[in-house]
Formats: structure tokens, C-alpha cells, sequence
């Protein structure tokens, strides 16, 4: 375990990787190019407001990110356990039951207010035919071309498919993949109402696992170098020697590469030999994510932590009030690309006040603060049958780790971490087998 080794990029993959690795005992130095913790999940702060850059949703079903978070001295109390609510004002409310599947959500369903019994039915009957279906479908499957397979009402895709396709996969419903969505189906309702549970953070995304993996790296003799851009990444006698690195003359014996796609790619073609996957990750497709954020006063409050929106621009709100968050901050989040890409700021921030005043049906307070952050290539474009990257490399001792990287999920925080987790897991068999 004498072998140091590099990760590049101080985001949920790369410290995920980190993690395991100094559980193991290995030497291990992280690299991050901002002074901030959490890659694109990480706190941003303004005028005085600490807010993150993104809303990010974790489920029961994820494992890994949860095992992370005890490993590293997390809390329960860090996140809010609610169960799957899906409420858009006025229109619809299904709340799952805690009871074994596929109890919870046929008692959901029953109890549902909004939705036609044809609507009900047609749910439960996509749910049984993927569950014989295993959960597997054809890959070249669009989400909406599924939904016309199986018969499912317009009422019901507006009002629950659609949302929870956009808001899982951030892809729309005629773009998306149908495969990745009947994983995600598989591992929430499918699974149980613990699986299905929505776990929001009440403390920033920085807070939530970066900063308490960088003390539990910190105390393992891992080292963890923010404000240090990798310019690249040169093979040498005995491993790879970074480009940047304040120690010039260290060499790693191996470099997990954990940057958002279109870093990775310089990274790659500094190293030589990874011309196509450098192309193949430079040609996967992006998709954007923009969240506003309106301070309207203590009085305003959702009638839930996380309501659906239904008119538009805006598909999610989340009341970061009753989140461990000031009271009356809001965050409207507006996935994929769409009409709104074409306003203004100021237009933005005047068209999500609209849209929240008439479907909440009340007049809203002015706004006190307000910040619009759009990360202009949040995740790839979750399409059928597109092509993404494992961890290896062509260059032996280089590996990557990511959201995007080949598996069954979108991009998700767990994702995030199972990607960094299996690069950790390669990084140790080849340290095992050069021992050997």
C-alpha cells in the first residue's frame, strides 16, 4: 500500500474513490482546481446567502452514497426522509405507503387525489409488465415510445411519468432512455417504500459528504490540494507525474481521472494513446440544469418540502425553509434544455415568480434576494443506446470515475460515488497484482 496514487477532481466520484482508498491504507493526494468541495454538487455562496448549485434528490435504494455518508462521520439528521410525495397543487397528490412493495404503491394509488381510476390501473399495469419483464426492455427505446407501448394515459404521463423522467434522468420523456428509466422505476417503486424514500439534504451539497470525507482523508494521511489545477497527466518511469502538482517531482503509481466530462477529455489526450475515448466521451451529449432561487420572507411556505409544477418554466420547488434552510427561500428547479433557454435573467426570475404565484393560487411577497445558477452541462443527455465509457483506459495504472460513466444509472450522486468506488476497487487489484 507504499504505492501513492492521484485522483483528479474533488467531486462525489473522486472522493468517493479517495475514501476507499484511505480506508484501505493507501497514500492517496486529491487534486481540485476549485477551492470548493463537491464538483457540480457543491455550495455556492452570494450577498451573504450560502446556497448549492444544483438540487440534488437522493433515494432509499441508494446504497452506496448512504454507506459513504456513515463511513464519514454523516449524520440521519443531515437528511430529510420523506416518503415519494409527488404533489403539484391543484392537480395531483400520491404519496407511497410504508409497506412492501407493491403495497405501497397500490395503497398510493387508492388513496391518490387526482388521478382517474384508468389513470391508477394504467400505473400498476406498467409496474407489472416491467416487473416481468425484469425490468429490461430495448435499448433503443425512447421513455415516451414506452409509455405509448403500454397504453398509459396523456393525464397520467403529464402529471407523474413526465415529471419523474425529467427530474431522474434530465433528458425529456421523447429523448430519453427508456432502459435507464426502468432501472431507476426497478430500484424506487419497484422496491419498497424504504427504496422509494426521498432523501432531500438539509445541509448544503459541500456539507453533505466533501467536507466530512476531506476530514476522514485528513486523518489518514490523505492529502487533499483545492485551488490546484491538473494541466496534464505525463507517464514516466514508475507511474505518472502531474502537471501543476506543487511537489513537481512526485510520481503516482496510478491517477484516477474524476473530472466532469469535458475536463477529462484534456486530461486524456495530455496522457497520448486515449485518442478514441477521449472522442467517445467528447461526443456524449449534454443536457443543462438552471435553478432559481427566490428569498420571498418567513411568511411564504410550500404546502410540502418538494412540490411539482406543472405550467412551466419550472417543473420542481423545494422549500429550503422546512429543509434546514432560511425560511421562505424557494428553489425552482427547471431541467433540460427548453423554451426558458432563451430569456433573460431578469425575464427567468419574472416567470418563475408567475408560475409560483398561480399555481400556488396566492399573491407572493417581492423578493427579497434571488439567484439564477445554470450549470450549462449538468449531466449527459440520458439517450437510448448512447455510448459511455467505463472505467479503464488504454494506458494501464489510469482509470476514470463519474456520472457519466457506463451503468445502470443517470446521473445521480450514487452514480457519482459507485463510479468512484469501482475505480477504487481497480486501483487496489492492480496494486494487489504488482505485488504479487
Amino acid at each position: 500500500m507504499n504505492q501513492p496514487v492521484a485522483v483528479i477532481g474533488a467531486g462525489y466520484a473522486g472522493l468517493a474513490c479517495a475514501v476507499e482508498l484511505a480506508r484501505r491504507g493507501v497514500q492517496v493526494t486529491v487534486f481540485e482546481r476549485s477551492h470548493t468541495l463537491g464538483g457540480r454538487a457543491r455550495a455556492v455562496a452570494k450577498d451573504g446567502w450560502r446556497v448549492d448549485n444544483g438540487q440534488h434528490i437522493l433515494l432509499g435504494a441508494y446504497g452506496e452514497l448512504l454507506r459513504l455518508l456513515r463511513v464519514t462521520g454523516g449524520t440521519p439528521k443531515e437528511l430529510a426522509h420523506l416518503p415519494l410525495t409527488l404533489h403539484t397543487p391543484g392537480q395531483l397528490h400520491l404519496q407511497a405507503a410504508r409497506l412492501p412493495a407493491p403495497l405501497h404503491l397500490a395503497l398510493g394509488l387508492l388513496t391518490a387525489k387526482g388521478l382517474s381510476w384508468g389513470d391508477r390501473l394504467a400505473m400498476l399495469r406498467l409496474m407489472r409488465v416491467l416487473k416481468k419483464r425484469r425490468f429490461r426492455v430495448d435499448s433503443g427505446l425512447s421513455v415516451a415510445a414506452l409509455l405509448h407501448e403500454l397504453h398509459q394515459p396523456q393525464h397520467l404521463v403529464r402529471l407523474v411519468w413526465e415529471p419523474l423522467c425529467v427530474a431522474a434522468l434530465n433528458t425529456p420523456l421523447a429523448e430519453a432512455s427508456a432502459q435507464v428509466f426502468a432501472n431507476v422505476l426497478r430500484d424506487s417503486l419497484g422496491a419498497g417504500a424504504a427504496a422509494s424514500e426521498l432523501l432531500i439534504p438539509r445541509v448544503d451539497l459541500s456539507e453533505l459528504f466533501p467536507v466530512p470525507a476531506a476530514r476522514y482523508l485528513a486523518v489518514r494521511r490523505g492529502k487533499l490540494r483545492t485551488g490546484t489545477p491538473v494541466e496534464g497527466i505525463h507517464q514516466v518511469q514508475g507511474g505518472f507525474r502531474l502537471e501543476g502538482d506543487p511537489s513537481p517531482r512526485q510520481v503516482y503509481a496510478q491517477v484516477v481521472l474524476a473530472t466532469a466530462p469535458h475536463h477529462a477529455t484534456a486530461l486524456l489526450d495530455s496522457v497520448g494513446n486515449c485518442e478514441r475515448l477521449s472522442a467517445m466521451i467528447a461526443a456524449l451529449p449534454s443536457e443543462p440544469i438552471t435553478t432559481v432561487y427566490l428569498a420571498l420572507g418567513q411568511t411564504v411556505r410550500l404546502p410540502y418540502p418538494m412540490i411539482g409544477l406543472a405550467r412551466g418554466p419550472a417543473q420542481w420547488a423545494f422549500d429550503r425553509g422546512q429543509l434546514g434552510g432560511p425560511q421562505g427561500l424557494l428553489a425552482c428547479v427547471i431541467s433540460a434544455h427548453g423554451p426558458h433557454d432563451a430569456l433573460s435573467r431578469e425575464d427567468l426570475l419574472l416567470a418563475v415568480h408567475a408560475q409560483l404565484e398561480q399555481e400556488l393560487d396566492q399573491r407572493l411577497p417581492p423578493l427579497e434576494w434571488s439567484q439564477v445558477i445554470t450549470e450549462k452541462r449538468a449531466t449527459f443527455a440520458c439517450q437510448p443506446a448512447v455510448s459511455r465509457p467505463g472505467a479503464q483506459t488504454p494506458v494501464p495504472g489510469l482509470w476514470l470515475a463519474g456520472d457519466y460513466l457506463d451503468s445502470d444509472y443517470p446521473a445521480t450522486l450514487e452514480s457519482a460515488v459507485r463510479s468512484g468506488i469501482n475505480a477504487a476497487s481497480r486501483v487496489l487489484r492492480r496494486i494487489a497484482s504488482t505485488a504479487a
